[in-house]
């Protein structure tokens, strides 16, 4: 039907035919003893309608509660169980502090690279791409898979360190699960052997290790920052979400030496020339600025090469002796570089003057049980004639009229028998008995040079005393870190004992090979047996010492070059073998430093006048056929 036919009937009508044509049921008889059923219940909406509006009312209310427990009371706990399925802090690593020269000249940086890590149970659960893998990182498959398995119970595991960019990009372009890069810095070292000792080097984790390095680690290392990343199910950084900064990383400190690279490097080159030239073992130079301390240069033989980890071609058992700094951690005993100091303490008791006399004669002395030998009869020296021809009977008869400590306390307050204070890590004190431990023959021993040990900063160290005027400076290896030193001796004393140590660089003295062309010069030889089960054996430190320019001293050098050998002491004595390097180093480095030349006057006069190297005039000692490289020096024990 349509909806207007619906419209047009007529309903009463419809009702009585619908009746009409349904059937009535007939009314059910009641028997005697029923009674008719009680009209139905009316329904309680209200009731009804109160109990839903409770259920809802107890509903909201539990909601609620929860909302509140989980937007105010676990709001915390339930945010960080989010963050950990998918945030992420990972470091930003910093590099160490670069490491200069005096002169700006960089001797150590931290260069980025990458190191590749893998989560051993991914990688594992795609075996079939571990062969490509380990081509990539130049490993042996077997080797790769061997080391997934050893971890895999871990999330974590290096599989390459310190990869430079392409090599890295190489193995990432493989796209194998589980496999991932980390940043990471490699400190370089672009000077090589020659600053190895002094620098150190450190380790895969960029932590300091030996040397320089290591002593102010913590000042180069900086701080790691960190930052919040979001990674997806796979791990995978998701890259166009911002990151939070955790925390700020800050950068190492940079550190500006005392080093002179380019005398640092002159030094070393000439080390190695003076070792192969007399086919010794080991050897060092120190070389330091008058003025302050500081350090100049220091090098040793054997070196190594910091910027290889394994230590190159360095046979493993040899590595350890290779990287020693000799100069700070060796000890030798000094010879005769020692008369300098007891001549020291002759002149402060007041018993000795530069001209008092001395008899040397017959060439040895018998002091208690022990002969002392000088290696000819010089004769009656003055004391100046002791420290020029090196007479260790004449060291001895002057130590003899002076008492235990006052030598001690003059070999102390030079800096002998405890460390420098350089802050080299690993500094050795060398040795001074105490005094109460010397007796006669000790006494006469030390006088020139055996009976203690000392190392080559600390003979450096000692001598710039008289460069400076009798003022000690701590030696250090930081630019501009020295200090104003304190006073040890009178500066006439000083004064004194610089004039006897020029006369030593003379033709006919022990160290003529120690002259440095048009400047004047000044030091002390020594030679001395190598100790060696409780004895001395035929191998020999050759020594010397000595500053330039002797009317102004600027720079002060030691040499000390061990293993030595020959059958005439004139092959391994200090004026032959260490003398020379001295005489080289301190030319070059004075051109270098623009010092004026002594004779510099001359030049510009265009007149010869007198020649401003000529040394003081020296007493006449008996003649002697000439050696032909001055004169010798005694090594006796």
């Amino acid at each position: 039907m349509t909806r207007r036919e619906i419209m047009q009937l007529d309903l009463p009508t419809v009702r009585a035919q619908r009746d009409a044509a349904t059937p009535v049921a007939p009314r059910r008889a009641f028997a005697a003893g029923d009674t008719p059923r009680s009209k139905a219940r009316a329904v309680n909406l209200k009731g009804r309608l109160y109990v839903v509006l409770m259920l809802l009312t107890l509903g909201s209310s539990a909601l609620i509660v929860r909302a509140v427990d989980l937007q105010w009371v676990r709001k915390d706990f339930y945010q960080d169980q989010g963050d950990q399925r998918y945030l992420r802090d990972i470091p930003i690593e910093v590099p160490h502090g670069t490491i200069f020269d005096r002169n700006g000249e960089p001797l150590a940086v931290s260069t980025p690279v990458e190191s590749i890590w893998a989560d051993p149970s991914t990688v594992l659960d795609h075996a079939d791409r571990l062969p490509e893998l380990a081509r990539a990182l130049g490993m042996d498959a077997d080797a790769l898979t061997q080391k997934l398995n050893q971890r895999s119970d871990k999330q974590f595991v290096y599989l390459a360190r310190h990869l430079n960019p392409d090599a890295a990009a190489a193995v990432l372009g493989l796209h194998v699960p589980g496999v991932d890069h980390q940043r990471e810095f490699r400190r370089f070292y672009p000077n090589g052997e020659v600053t190895a000792h002094i620098l150190g080097k450190t380790n895969v984790d960029d932590r300091g290790l030996e040397g320089l390095e290591l002593a102010f680690d913590e000042y180069l290392s900086g701080k790691p920052g960190s930052k919040t990343i979001i990674r997806d199910l796979h791990g995978r950084a998701v890259e166009a979400v911002d990151v939070e900064l955790a925390t700020a990383p800050q950068p190492g400190h940079d550190l500006t030496l005392s080093i002179d690279s380019r005398i640092q490097y002159l030094a070393y080159r000439e080390l190695m020339a003076a070792i192969r030239e007399h086919k010794a073992v080991t050897g060092s130079i120190v070389v330091l600025d008058a003025n302050n301390g500081e350090i100049l240069a220091m090098v040793n033989q054997p070196s190594f090469n910091p910027n290889s980890q394994t230590g190159g071609n360095i046979p493993p058992a040899d590595l350890l002796s290779h990287m020693r700094n000799r100069a700070v951690t060796d000890v030798v005993e000094p010879g005769s570089t020692m008369k300098a100091i007891t001549i020291s303490a002759a002149l402060e008791s007041g018993k000795w003057k530069p001209d008092s006399k001395v008899d040397t004669n017959p060439g040895s002395w018998q002091h208690y049980d022990h002969i002392i030998h000088d290696h000819r009869n010089v004769g009656v020296l003055t004391v100046t004639g002791v420290i020029t021809h090196s007479s260790n009977v004449g060291a001895a008869k002057i130590a003899a009229t002076l008492s235990r400590d006052q030598m001690w306390d003059m070999f102390h307050r030079f800096g002998f028998g405890e460390p420098t204070g350089s802050g080299f890590t690993g500094e050795s004190p060398g040795n001074l008995p105490i005094a109460r431990r010397w007796g006669p023959v000790e006494q006469d021993t030390i006088a020139y040079g055996y009976g203690l040990s000392v190392t080559p900063l600390q003979l450096a160290h000692a001598y710039a005393a008289f460069a400076s005027g009798g003022i000690l400076h701590t030696p250090t290896f930081v630019k501009d870190g020295g200090d104003e030193g304190k006073r040890i001796i009178d500066r006439k004393i000083a004064d004194e004992i610089l004039a006897m140590l020029r006369t030593v660089v003379a033709a006919d003295s022990t160290a003529p090979k120690a002259a440095v062309p048009n400047y004047f010069a000044a030091g002390k030889t020594g030679t001395s047996h190598i100790a060696h089960n409780g004895g001395y054996r035929d191998v020999y430190n050759s020594v010397f010492v000595g500053l330039v320019p002797a009317t102004e001293p600027r720079l002060v050098c030691a040499v000390v070059i061990s293993g030595a050998t020959g059958t005439d002491i004139v092959q391994y004595m200090g004026g032959t073998v260490a003398a020379p390097a001295f005489s080289r180093v301190m030319e070059g480095a004075l051109r270098l430093l623009d010092v004026p030349p002594d004779n510099v006057k001359t030049w510009y006069a265009g007149g010869p006048g007198p020649n401003p190297l000529a040394l003081p005039a020296r007493e006449q000692l008996p003649p002697e056929p000439p050696a032909g490289v001055g004169e010798a020096e005694e090594v006796e024990p």
